[in-house]
This record gives C-alpha cells, sequence and structure tokens, in this order.
C-alpha cells in the first residue's frame, strides 16, 4: 500500500510541474539595443532630426529597438563613420558619402554641380538615383536612406568673389565632388570635412569654402567668412547617408524592419525641408553679421555653368573607364533634377 501511495503521490506531482510549465508566460521578446554614430553636433537641426528618427524607431517599434545615439563624432570620426558600421563599431550611421572620395562612384553622379536650387530638390535626386542604381553602390550595408543638402555655394574671407576669375588662386576647403567643381572654377581645393572648416577659416588656412548657407549658422562658418558667393547656376550638392551595419539589420524582426522601412519613407522628406529651411536660417544669420550676399547676373551665371561642365563630362568618362553606366546615371539625375525644379 505504501509503495502504491508513494507511486500516485510522485505521479500526482509530475502532472502538477507539467501543468505549471505549461501554463508559464513565454519569455519577453528580446529588447534589440543598437548605436547610432552621428558626425553632426547635436545642436544642428539635421542632427536632431536624426535623435527624432531614433526615438520615433522606438516609439513605433513598441521598444523592441532602443537606439544609443552619439552625436558629435563621439563614436566614430566623419570619414569614419561608414567603415564604423561596415565594421560594427556602430550599428547605425549618419555622415557624407563623399568623406570616402572613390568609394561610391555612381553615386557620386548625386553631387555633381547640375544647379541646384533648394534642398527637397536634391535629396529627391540623391534617392531617385540610389533606388535606380543601388546593386552598383553601398552594397555592405544596409540603406535607411539619403539626404542632400541645398545649393552649394562658395564663400570666402578678405577678399569677394564677384566674378569667375576672381576664385583664381583662391585656397577653398572643399571635398569629393566639390573639390573637382572648385577645381573647375579656377580655385585651389584643400581637402577638409565639416568639422575642420571653421577653424581653418579663422586661422587663414584656407581663404573660402564651398558649402551650402545653412552651415553660415549650423557651423557658425558666417562668423568667419566675409561674403557669400550666390553661383547657383554652378551649385552642387553633398549626400548623406543613413545607413546600418548588415548582420544587425538582418537580425530584426520582419515587424521591426517593415516599420523602420516606413519611418525612412517620411523621414527622407523631412531632411529635405529642413535643410531649406535652415538654408533661410543661414541668409538671415550673414545679414545679421553684416556680411555680403553677391549674386551673379544671367551673364556671369552662364560663365559659372559653363566653368562646370566639363567635371559632368569627366564623370561620365571616369565611369566608363571602370565599366559603369556614367552616361545613364547622369541622364537619370537630370530627369531627377527637374522634376524637382521649383
Amino acid at each position: 500500500m505504501r509503495t502504491r501511495s508513494v507511486g500516485l503521490g510522485l505521479l500526482i506531482l509530475g502532472i502538477a510541474i507539467l501543468t505549471f510549465a505549461g501554463s508559464s508566460p513565454a519569455p519577453a521578446e528580446e529588447q534589440v539595443t543598437l548605436r547610432y554614430s552621428v558626425f553632426f553636433p547635436a545642436t544642428h537641426v539635421q542632427s536632431k532630426l536624426a535623435e527624432e528618427w531614433a526615438k520615433e524607431v522606438e516609439k513605433r517599434t513598441n521598444g523592441k529597438v532602443k537606439i544609443e545615439y552619439y552625436p558629435g563624432q563621439t563614436l566614430t570620426k566623419a570619414d569614419q563613420v561608414y567603415d564604423g558600421v561596415v565594421s560594427g563599431i556602430s550599428d547605425i550611421g549618419f555622415s557624407v558619402l563623399g568623406y570616402t572620395r572613390g568609394r561610391f562612384p555612381m553615386l557620386e553622379v548625386i553631387d555633381l554641380p547640375l544647379g541646384y536650387k533648394n534642398g527637397v530638390q536634391a535629396t529627391k535626386v540623391a534617392n531617385d538615383v540610389y533606388k535606380q542604381f543601388k546593386d552598383k553602390a553601398l552594397t555592405d550595408t544596409q540603406v535607411m536612406y539619403l539626404h542632400a543638402h541645398g545649393p552649394g555655394l562658395v564663400h570666402t574671407k578678405g577678399k569677394a568673389v564677384r566674378k569667375l576669375e576672381d576664385m583664381k588662386g583662391l585656397k577653398i576647403r572643399s571635398h569629393g565632388t566639390s573639390a573637382k567643381v572648385v577645381k573647375a572654377l579656377g580655385g585651389t581645393p584643400v581637402a577638409q570635412p565639416m568639422p575642420e572648416t571653421y577653424q581653418s577659416l579663422e586661422k587663414g588656412v584656407v581663404n573660402g569654402a564651398v558649402y551650402p548657407l545653412e552651415a553660415n549658422k549650423g557651423w557658425k562658418l558666417g562668423e568667419v567668412i566675409d561674403y557669400a558667393t550666390l553661383n547657383f547656376p554652378a551649385a552642387y550638392t553633398t549626400t548623406f547617408f543613413v545607413v546600418m551595419n548588415k548582420d544587425k539589420w538582418n537580425a530584426l524582426p520582419d515587424d521591426v524592419k517593415k516599420t523602420i522601412v516606413e519611418i525612412n519613407e517620411e523621414w527622407i522628406g523631412k531632411h529635405g525641408k529642413a535643410w531649406d529651411e535652415s538654408d533661410e536660417e543661414g541668409v538671415e544669420f550673414l545679414k545679421s553679421k553684416n556680411k555680403e550676399m553677391i549674386e551673379l547676373d544671367a551673364e556671369e551665371g552662364k560663365k559659372w555653368a559653363d566653368a562646370v561642365k566639363p567635371v559632368l563630362d569627366e564623370f561620365v568618362v571616369e565611369m566608363e573607364k571602370k565599366n559603369l553606366p556614367g552616361k545613364e546615371a547622369l541622364e537619370a539625375a537630370q530627369k531627377s533634377f527637374k522634376e524637382g525644379d521649383k
């Protein structure tokens, strides 16, 4: 009897254990934490937008994704952001394609001096071109989205540039494609990332720099320049990327990926609009500092446009040497440019 009672007791205990185990809640889904490296300082409008994107991802994934935000080159330097994402130093990165010149040849077409009018237009060209030729660029990361600043213009200290000939002999801070633009205009390009520009202008290392009007306030460059030449007919842009480490992207659940893609599409428009609004603020900043803005008449503007045309032709030739469809890329960029012309 005792043996049977013990056996029955063990059976009941076993059933209870199994019942309890079966009714226990499933483990909660593990939260993913991602590190986001941005080269813009925390106070810059583009940095604020990037941080808002991170918060929106956290919100709309219901906390499944948490993003640690590192602005102002605190995780990786401006020209190391992309490789930092590839190697896993950061999981997400935001910087400039042109800081690694030659790495993304097909996308250099976006930065060409097409005569950009505004940031919305430039951002449209950036994403249109990428979507058409993405199999030939940025293949070692997962692209979130691209955007591009408004017209890249000439700014100088000490000497005004009122006509094309005034560019001769000036040392102008530039990078990537904008360096080619400076050379075509008769200046001497000096390669530097944006975070080094203020000090270089202040100390006279360079005579000027090419950048969008927004940087006069956003990077405080309006404090150290004297003149802004509004050379819109020869205006270039600079393409910015937001990319994620491929392994980290592939490990995300499908519903999270879908949500992030939706947010990315929304943020493309936000960045383009922000570039234009901050260009207007840059103009007001220059006015408040009593800096001179120099306009070109139609005849002078044509000279500038003609001077940079060889940069477009050179791009096509360089791509053909690499067996890449440079002509098609330029045509695609020009088509998108015209569609976005306002």
